[in-house]
Formats: structure tokens, sequence, C-alpha cells
């Protein structure tokens, strides 16, 4: 068990005995009864003000960070350096001499995984010196990956136009080659959505989708909606390439094209339920997951996370979109007890949580809410305290009286209360 999964009241118990305190002695130094130190240690009385944890805290002489399982507090606010990023995407100098591929590979590297643990500090620094390097390099691949890494950051800062710059950047330099435009194509999505943009998000993802998934598209039946009813997605083995006949052979996809080509319909499902279109959107997720179905174990080379969970993860959001939270929450509770909720990326899951927690709101269980932030800033402190959006769902929680321990605490955090 971790000590994210560890009851309060256990925490409060082991720090008692490692102050060599009976419950006696605590009790009497919090001026409340032993009885009421035993419930707290059984799990049996909850606690749910965050001035009694910050009163504990003092007593056992420990951080409340520590009783609630948290990461020692990571600064909250939007980190410095965006401007640096943007004068990195302003240069247009390649004159430089190029980098070794292998390093320049290194580095794109170690961005992504700043990136996925949510380290966006850190990554923050490191993107400008990175775009100046990929910009004067001659490998397509990375100069792509480089800029999708600057676009996702973007957006969670909430810099939406300027991470949709970076997004078509990456889709320029992706030239000819379909599957690294697919894959700037996922970034320009979210872009656009981030920026409410949820018509022009669903056509160009419909369009990049179909583009590397024809046997799952038919736009001329729908329009910018794209796929058929009665259509049914194809197994990898089953794919044909673009202009390849009837009679053509089969062309085998590798696991990681056919992820871009989920990822692209999750996208676009989502995009879907914020224009309204929801019986669509629970199509485009259904054919998600017929992608999905056929993935095992694969390689994501580049870097989409997509796969059975993240089709769940995403019909949660989609039910919410619609209004809908009660099966929205009663999916959630399904879905994160599933294997493969754990092994998504830290910023993944904290991003998700979010989300939730804006369900939370909906049917106005703050406590719910308050339970998925938390958990959030857990898994990937830097998901609630660097983003715009989830610092408004951390004031809408707040504004409870008494608000929640754990949302008051974050509230502190993030420069919400005095």
């Amino acid at each position: 068990m971790t000590n994210d999964d560890v009851p309060i009241g256990r925490r409060v118990a082991r720090w008692r005995v490692r102050r060599s305190m009976t419950q006696q002695m605590l009790a009497d130094r919090l001026r409340r009864s032993k009885s009421w130190v035993d419930k707290v240690e059984r799990g049996v009385r909850a606690l749910d003000r965050y001035s009694v944890i910050q009163e504990l805290a003092h007593v056992l002489r420990v951080d409340p960070e520590v009783l609630l399982g948290q990461q020692p507090s990571t600064s909250a606010g939007t980190p410095d350096g965006v401007d640096g990023i943007r004068a990195a995407l302003a240069r247009y100098d390649t004159s430089q001499a190029p980098q070794e591929t292998d390093e320049l590979r290194r580095q794109v590297g170690y961005a992504w995984l700043s990136y996925q643990h949510a380290h966006y500090g850190q990554l923050v620094r490191v993107l400008p010196g990175l775009l100046d390097t990929a910009q004067g390099a001659r490998s397509p691949e990375l100069l792509v990956q480089s800029y999708r890494i600057t676009s996702l950051l973007l957006v969670k800062l909430g810099e939406a136009d300027l991470g949709w710059l970076a997004a078509d950047r990456a889709m320029s330099a992706a030239s000819d080659d379909p599957i690294l435009a697919a894959a700037a194509a996922i970034s320009v999505v979210q872009a656009l959505r981030a920026s409410n943009r949820d018509r022009l998000a669903l056509t160009a993802a419909l369009t990049a989708a179909n583009r590397i998934l024809p046997a799952l598209s038919c736009p001329a039946d729908h329009g910018v909606g794209g796929l058929r009813g009665d259509q049914t997605a194809r197994q990898p083995h089953d794919q044909r390439g673009e202009g390849e006949g009837e009679g053509a052979p089969a062309r085998q996809r590798p696991p990681g094209e056919w992820a871009v080509g989920g990822t692209l319909l999750l996208q676009a499902a989502l995009a879907a339920a914020g224009c309204g279109e929801h019986r669509q959107a629970n199509e485009l997720t259904d054919r998600a997951a017929g992608v999905a179905a056929s993935l095992r174990g694969y390689d994501d080379p580049h870097r989409t996370s997509f796969g059975l969970v993240a089709v769940e993860l995403a019909r949660v959001l989609v039910a919410a979109q619609r209004s809908d939270a009660d099966e929205a929450l009663r999916r959630h509770s399904t879905v994160m007890r599933r294997e493969g909720w754990r092994r998504l990326p830290a910023e993944y899951r904290g991003a998700y949580l979010v989300d939730v927690a804006r369900a939370y709101l909906q049917v106005g269980d703050l406590r719910g809410a308050a339970r998925a932030l938390v958990d959030a800033d857990s898994i990937a402190p830097a998901e609630v305290r660097c983003r715009p959006l989830a610092r408004t769902v951390i004031a809408d929680v707040a504004r409870a009286q008494p608000a929640p321990a754990g949302v008051a605490r974050l509230a502190t955090v993030v420069g919400l209360t005095r």
C-alpha cells in the first residue's frame, strides 16, 4: 500500500506512536476525549475540516500535507518562462549547425517524460532551447514531437492560442507524412477544444482520422460528422492503405499508428459532445473502442496513451458533457478500479480527475469534487496548481462552508484564500 492509499486516521496513529504519545496524551493536548482520538484513528470519525487537521499536525509536529498523504507543496501558479517559449516560436533562424540526431532524440525523450510526469515548471525551462535546436535539425519526426510537446504544455497553462500556433507548426513540419500529420492533428484538436472551438475541432479530428483509418470513415454520409452508424472497426490486419484498390493486398498497420487514429476518434467524440452532438459522440467512442480492442501491449511511439481505459475515461467525460453526471460518476467509479488506470501517465490521470471534479459539481456533490481534486493533486500536483481551469474548480468547491479539508488546503496553496 502506498502512502497515498493509507487512511488519514492511520497516519495520525503512526505519527502519534513515533512521537511516543498515548491516545490519552494526544487527546489531552488537543483538549478532546480519548474516545475522539480512538475513533479518528480507526476511521470511524472523519477528519473533514482542515482547521482540525492543522491542529493535529501542530501537536504531532508534522506538516498538514503529511497527514493528508500529499507530497511537499509544489509552487502554484503558471510557471515563469512562457515568454521564453513564445520568443522561441517567433524565431525562424535555422542557420545554426544541426545537432546530432541521437542527442536531440534524447532531449525530446526527456521533454516527453517531464510532460507525462506533469513536471511543467521544469518543462517550461527546457522548451525554448529544445525548440531552437529542433528548428535547426533535419528530422521532421523530432521537430513534430517538439512542437507537439510545446502545444500540449501551453494548452495546460491556459495559452490555447499560442498552443494552436505550436500545433500548426507541427502540422507543417509533418509535411507529407500521414502519421506524423495525424499525431500533430491531435495537438491541433486539443488546442481548438481548449479555445471553445469545438466545431472546428470536430472537423479537424475527423479529417485527420479519416486519412489514416479510411475503413472507419464515410464523410459523404454525414458531412464533417464522418462515420456511419452501421460501420464497425476493422482489425488492424484488415486495414488497407489509402489508394489501395479492392484487389490490393491488405497492408498491416503498426499498432502505434492505430493508436493515433483511435486517439483522434476520442478527441472527435469530446469535440462532438462539446457541440451538443451527443449521439455522434457516443458513436465515435464506440468506434474508438473497436480500435482499442485490437491493441494489446503495444509500444506507444507517438505518446498517445490510447487503449481501452482511455476509451472508458472518454465515455465518462462525454456523459458529463451531456449533463448526465449520474452516468458519468457511475462509469468513473468503475474505471478507477481497472488495472490499466494506474499505468496511465500522471499527467493523463491528473487532468482526467480535474474534469471528474467538475462532473461532481454538476450534481452538487462537493465532497466528491473535493476527493477528485485532492486525488489529482496527489498524482500530479502541477495539474491542479498550475492550470487556470483547475483553479476555477477549486474556487467553486472552496465556496462551501465549511470547505472540505483537502480543497481548503488547495485553495490556500494556489492563493485563492488568505
